[in-house]
């Protein structure tokens, strides 16, 4: 008879298709949330979190519980937040993470008295969550430097109950963090590429931060999401657009590289004339994704040229040819004719609604955040003149899903 916990096993075959899955996938945050999701499956884990190691601290990164889910309205996503504990051997993700050693625990409130981690039950608390098995295993490199922590909670057997993570799995799941490590390290690189063309722009305008455009590019993947359900987009698909629509979305204003800083840290209100050069850094910045060589490029220019464009065919900046900035169509004053409705691709319209909210959301040096009331007011008075109908009744549905997320990139003091 075999032992109780070993009827999870999983194989090496499994572990390599699984990390070539991961390979496939190019934002940090996506590659995360498929990490958990993956090393839960192969393990019939109920629960799981990653931590990323920030100096000499960890950061609760990404949790999942499907517990916790089912116990959620239909569409709705579970809320957390994050916290950072130090890497010491004073906590398990702590202890996993000093040592580089793997930790398979059958029962999280009953461990050995000669431990020098403890367990902290203060989610289990709060969400009135059973923690029993944990399999923590650390995610390094092939050096052996630590990046991160995965943690997999409560493994269950065919029936639904819990039982301890099998002892056969341990090498397995290490191989496969190790695997996953790798693509880690290149999605980090990805990340970091992509923070440094930000801080270029940030540079020029203060108002482009590492934070906003990480809030930004998170609410624009959630409600793709949810508009792409609705209109019955195959998960494939969604999975490989949310990949791509958030980095496109964090390079949104790329473009305003290429404005005079004369008119970017202007403090007061723009004249016509450079109001019109300020409108220029949407096709500035398609421009730079003009030769395509993918499919991150295509829609990587279609945000930064469509972001400004209104519902109403208000927005700007139009019909244009983007390699001269001139008209291609034209209204009656001879100034390119706004795209409005459904000619605005789906990606630009929901950049569009992402950014707004979050630039009246946040405070800046030359204004005060906005009282969450004004804000909600603010987006619902534009539905169907700037933004798109649709997307503000998803963004309403959604909201305390997309209220949680700016307290995982909150702003530098």
């Amino acid at each position: 008879m075999k032992p109780k916990g070993t009827n999870n096993k999983i194989t090496i075959d499994e572990i390599i298709k699984l990390s070539n899955e991961l390979n496939t996938i190019q934002d940090l945050d996506i590659l995360l949330e498929k990490l958990l999701f993956e090393a839960r499956t192969s393990v019939k884990a109920d629960a799981g979190s990653i931590y990323i190691k920030d100096k000499d601290e960890l950061v609760f990164s990404h949790v999942q519980n499907d517990t916790l889910t089912k116990r959620l309205s239909p569409g709705q996503k579970l809320i957390y937040t994050t916290f950072r504990i130090k890497i010491n051997t004073s906590s398990i993700a702590g202890f996993v993470a000093s040592t580089g050693n793997i930790l398979n625990i059958p029962d999280v409130y009953n461990l050995p008295p000669d431990v020098p981690y403890k367990f902290n039950s203060t989610y289990d608390d709060i969400s009135h969550y059973k923690t029993t098995t944990m399999l923590t295993v650390p995610l390094q490199t092939v050096n052996g430097s630590i990046i991160g922590v995965l943690q997999l909670i409560n493994a269950k057997d065919d029936k639904g109950n819990v039982i301890p993570f099998a002892k056969d799995n341990e090498p397995i799941v290490m191989m496969f963090a190790n695997n996953a490590s790798l693509v880690l390290q290149r999605a980090r690189m990805t990340r970091a590429i992509l923070l440094r063309m930000i801080s270029m722009a940030e540079s020029r305008d203060p108002k482009e931060t590492g934070a906003h455009v990480n809030r930004v590019a998170t609410y624009a993947i959630e409600l793709y999401e949810q508009w792409a359900k609705r209109h019955h987009i195959n998960e494939k698909e969604i999975e490989t657009n949310r990949d791509i629509l958030r980095m496109a979305a964090m390079l949104h204003d790329v473009g305003k590289v290429a404005i005079s800083d004369l008119i970017l840290k202007k403090p007061s209100r723009f004249t016509n004339e450079e109001y019109q050069i300020m409108k220029s850094h949407t096709y500035l910045g398609a421009r730079l994704f003009k030769d395509t060589q993918s499919q991150f490029d295509e829609i990587a220019g279609i945000v930064a040229l469509t972001h400004h464009e209104n519902w109403d065919g208000t927005g700007y900046p139009g019909h244009i040819d983007l390699d001269t900035g001139k008209p291609l169509e034209k209204d009656s004053k001879g100034n390119p004719l706004p795209r409005k409705g459904e000619e605005i691709p789906i990606y630009g319209r929901i950049v569009a609604l992402a950014d707004v909210y979050d630039a009246l959301s946040s405070k800046r040096v030359y204004k005060e955040a906005w009282g969450e009331n004004d804000v909600l007011n603010e987006i619902k008075s534009a539905s169907g003149k700037k933004f798109d109908p649709e997307l503000i009744d998803i963004f309403f549905e959604s909201y305390d899903f997309l209220k949680s997320i700016r307290s995982r990139y909150p702003d530098s003091d």
